[in-house]
């Protein structure tokens, strides 16, 4: 009986609620904490970067008041070297081609001395005299190399001046000649060449008869690169009206101070 005493309309869920209210809003992150964060972070990293460049700075004002704007080589500047600050654009690749030769050639001369080494311990006929001969070219053509035929082309294409051209023909053809001696390479001349490697190996120098071989490549490739580009350089000389009668004038004029100063 108590249940026809209900009400069948009555609703079993509450109306303190009420259902046209708007929906608890939804709670966004903190974005503005966020924003912060990120902001904080970039100006810790410009600060960074702001010590950074001043760092650098202070270090090339430092080299610059040691050694002016000198700054090859790297470890003792003693001339400023910057192919692109100096030379023409369209003359660039030649000159970087030809640096890389003279590096090529640095290389070969530690190559010749290494495998002079190497033949001298293992006995090699005529070893001694080769080792100390290798000894001297790594001391004295690394640096005359640089500064008798590579300096003088640099500042030629730099100046385009005849009297560097006619520097550089003279020393570059005195090292091409070396170059083909060097690639021979006589037994105990201090270059270890051909006649230098098949020796080794018929002496059953094995070891000595391989860096020998190197040696000889590097001899070889920068031989021919070297003589390949004095070519070009004859020929560009030829088209630039560079004459012996214009580099005997400006020897006479400018003397041999003009090597040393830029410009």
């Amino acid at each position: 009986m108590s249940g026809l005493t209900e009400n069948p309309f009555a609703s079993t869920h509450s109306l303190d609620t009420n259902p046209f209210d708007d929906p608890t809003p939804y709670a966004a992150p903190n974005s503005t904490s966020d924003k912060h964060s990120a902001r904080a972070q970039e100006l810790e990293q410009r600060e960074r970067d702001l010590e950074r460049r001043e760092q650098e700075l202070n270090q090339r004002a430092e080299h610059v008041r040691t050694h002016g704007r000198n700054n090859w080589p790297p470890f003792y500047p003693l001339v400023f070297h910057s192919i692109p600050e100096e030379i023409p654009e369209g003359s660039r690749p030649l000159i970087t081609r030809l640096y890389q030769l003279w590096l090529l050639l640095a290389a070969t001369l530690i190559l010749n001395f290494v495998a002079c080494l190497v033949l001298l311990i293992s006995g090699a006929s005529g070893s001694l005299g080769g080792f100390i001969t290798s000894i001297i070219f790594v001391v004295f053509i690394t640096p005359l190399s640089f500064l008798l035929w590579y300096r003088p082309i640099y500042n030629g294409y730099m100046k385009e001046q005849a009297l560097y051209y006619y520097m550089y023909f003279i020393f570059g053809g005195f090292h091409l000649l070396f170059s083909v001696y060097a690639l021979v390479g006589p037994t105990g001349a201090g270059a270890t060449g051909i006649v230098q490697t098949i020796a080794a190996f018929v002496g059953g120098h094995i070891v000595a008869g391989v860096f020998c071989a190197v040696a000889a490549a590097g001899w070889t490739l920068q031989g021919l690169g070297n003589a390949f580009y004095f070519r070009q350089i004859w020929y560009h000389r030829k088209a630039a009206g560079h004459t012996f009668d214009k580099a005997k004038s400006e020897l006479a004029t400018h003397g041999a101070k003009a090597y040393f100063t830029r410009g």
